[in-house]
């Protein structure tokens, strides 16, 4: 399970940031047991996080940032050597975060019986400055490697090697690593078995789901899923119970053996059923809900992490609180998967309808400071009161994360161009 996440230095984010995924004593009976103990104490993790806040402030930022690690650990050996420099997005309104690094570090657990992981990495324009790898078998840290550009060879050179809990082979596997690829990348190419068991966590993990730019993507994913309905455990039943309880009147899916065209079902009302063609004749809800399944199942099936991006923008607001209680729910989310996303949403945060999806540390708000900079910081930071109205206070700007727009001044800005263009 993913625990933590800190980032630097990428985008809207200049300034050291930190994402908690840990269970905190306000948790509403959310959490969910690590295997971890620190202190005596159940170590916990959330299922569920969502950020909140005004447009530009970071939100989607973070997304990305972790998508960009990901991304990183997967094709730094293999592609990163095919353009000069070292692909990276630093904060651009100042002059001086363009000449430092920026930093990625995620906390998670690996294992059927968990060991948390600690690894992470700075990278500049040119190359891997530093990297890390910290494990805790036994609650006590092990640095299986430290790596750190220009360390001089009195100090252990570029790479340090303190425990033998890394038992792989080191020399080779530091002469096959280029200063411009993640010596994580470069253990997994070469069949390191423990260094793979990470790489394997960044291919399963940290799933993105963007509004609309991946629909297509997506669509055909949960039509994947569909093709393997014959198969053990196959998912059209799955996917055909979800697409009726979202009531979109969805009772069969029928898909062309020489197209693969689908069809959908539905009820009309004399009791009949009659189907229509997919791209031409289903609405766009029925579209995003259809291809939302894909990467959903997918991900509750692994136990892996799902990140969606406006999950507002994608989902009507009731469906958007149903996918946050199926990750909430035991039973629904046996494996324990995790879904982090970003919404405008406010009734998520407890409504008369929806109750209350997310629990108090369960939200997390970006705002913009005065430099442009994005700020990231707990709901439980402004001190909520048992029992407080959350959507109403955060729509109040309470806890801060909404526009700094006083009512009626934007009709009043447009009106006074409005009057300025016909005078």
């Amino acid at each position: 399970m993913l625990l933590r996440f800190r980032v630097a230095n990428h985008r809207s984010i200049r300034d050291e940031r930190e994402l908690s995924l840990i269970g905190t004593a306000p948790n509403e009976g959310t959490a969910r047991d690590t295997g971890l103990r620190h202190d005596d104490h159940q170590v916990t993790a959330l299922p569920v996080l969502g950020v909140f806040g005004a447009n530009a402030s970071g939100k989607t930022n973070l997304i990305s940032a972790l998508s960009d690690m990901r991304a990183a650990v997967r094709t730094s050996f293999a592609d990163w050597q095919k353009a000069p420099g070292v692909p990276r997005r630093p904060f651009k309104l100042d002059r001086e975060s363009a000449g430092e690094t920026s930093l990625y570090e995620v906390d998670l657990t690996l294992g059927r019986k968990p060991v948390r992981f600690t690894y992470g990495f700075e990278l500049s324009d040119e190359r891997v400055e530093a990297e890390w790898l910290h494990a805790y078998p036994q609650g006590e840290r092990e640095i299986w490697f430290d790596r750190e550009a220009g360390r001089p060879e009195s100090e252990g050179g570029e790479f340090v090697f303190e425990s033998d809990g890394f038992t792989g082979r080191r020399d080779d596997l530091v002469a096959f690593t280029r200063p411009d690829a993640l010596f994580l990348s470069t253990g997994a190419t070469a069949n390191d078995l423990q260094l793979s068991a990470l790489y394997r966590w960044f291919l399963d993990n940290l799933w993105l789901v963007t509004p609309g730019e991946d629909v297509v993507h997506r669509t055909k994913w949960t039509q994947e899923l569909l093709g393997e309905s014959g198969r053990k455990g196959g998912y059209g039943e799955r996917i055909l119970h979800l697409l009726s309880v979202a009531d979109l009147g969805v009772t069969g899916i029928e898909i062309d053996p020489e197209t693969n065209e689908i069809r959908l079902r539905h009820r009309t009302h004399d009791g009949q059923d009659v189907s229509l063609d997919f791209l031409a004749e289903e609405s766009f809800g029925t579209h995003a809900w259809f291809a939302f399944l894909g990467p959903m199942l997918t991900v509750l099936d692994k136990g892996a992490v799902l990140l969606v991006d406006e999950l507002d923008s994608s989902l009507h607001p009731t469906l958007a609180a149903e996918v946050v209680r199926i990750f909430q729910d035991p039973k629904a989310n046996p494996h324990d998967a995790q879904l982090i996303f970003t919404t405008h949403d406010a009734t998520l945060l407890g409504s008369e309808v929806l109750d209350q999806p997310l629990a108090r540390d369960q939200v997390w708000i970006t705002a913009k400071d005065r430099t442009g900079a994005t700020e990231l910081y707990p709901l439980t930071a402004a001190r909520p009161a048992d029992g407080e109205n959350l959507e109403r206070g955060y729509l109040r700007g309470r806890y801060g994360g909404v526009p700094r727009v006083s009512a009626g001044e934007i009709v009043r800005e447009v009106s006074w161009q409005e009057a300025k263009a016909t005078a």
